[in-house]
């Protein structure tokens, strides 16, 4: 198989969800190699296959791509569909993957990433408000601007795939994305969200620092994760 694809825990990792579900919706073949968060820092050990001392990793021969745009962008270069063909679907998905790639700080720092368990979240900061607010913006014109049912289209693209991660986070928090809400139940329902999401809750192992930072985040009321 050409490509491996290097990832983290299923559970906590949003950057290793977007290049993941694009290549499995796209039907880019990679072997799936899983090396988890075991501690708060896994710098050292990453280093041994990310030049970053993160993940996720692409491996193509020799090669070696890093970050999630970076291995998007290399995808898009060799394989159809990654991005949308009508010009204007184009554009707004680039712009969009480039908003939530360098973006949405508040929405990272006060609604982790935690695939199995539901949380009453703490009252929500005015930067946190904003965020959700633009979500459902993003949400809501790309659906709008053309046609549905993925953020720029018929079809799934980089853009789904930069917000899958996302369509996590609000349910697992319970957040108000308007008429978006369609596509998080969409793209929720995709089989490779469905994979994603199996696999997590089938993750026994628990990283204390991730713990933590649930916790600061609010109530977990259910966690449907194995152990």
């Amino acid at each position: 198989m050409r490509y491996t694809l290097i990832t983290a825990n299923r559970n906590y990792s949003s950057w290793s969800l977007r290049p993941w579900v694009l290549m499995k919706a796209l039907g880019i073949g990679f072997a799936d190699r899983l090396e988890p968060f075991t501690k708060p820092a896994n710098y050292d050990e990453f280093r041994a296959f990310s030049p970053t001392g993160q993940v996720p990793v692409l491996v193509d021969g020799a090669r070696t791509v890093w970050d999630s745009l970076g291995i998007t962008l290399y995808l898009a270069e060799r394989h159809p569909g990654v991005w949308p063909q009508d010009e204007a679907a184009r554009a707004f998905a680039m712009c969009a993957v480039t908003e939530m790639q360098g973006g949405f700080s508040a929405l990272r720092n006060d609604c982790t990433m935690n695939v199995g368990v539901r949380v009453k979240p703490r009252p929500m900061s005015a930067a946190l408000v904003r965020d959700v607010g633009r979500l459902r913006e993003i949400f809501e014109e790309g659906l709008g601007r053309f046609g549905g049912p993925w953020l720029a289209g018929p079809d799934f693209t980089a853009l789904d795939a930069f917000f899958a991660p996302v369509a996590f986070r609000i349910r697992t928090y319970g957040l108000d994305v308007g008429a978006g809400k369609a596509w998080v139940d969409h793209v929720l329902a995709h089989p490779a969200m469905r994979q994603w999401e199996s696999e997590a809750l089938a993750e026994t192992w628990r990283e204390v620092g991730h713990e933590a930072e649930l916790a600061e985040c609010g109530e977990v009321t259910a966690d449907y994760r194995k152990g």
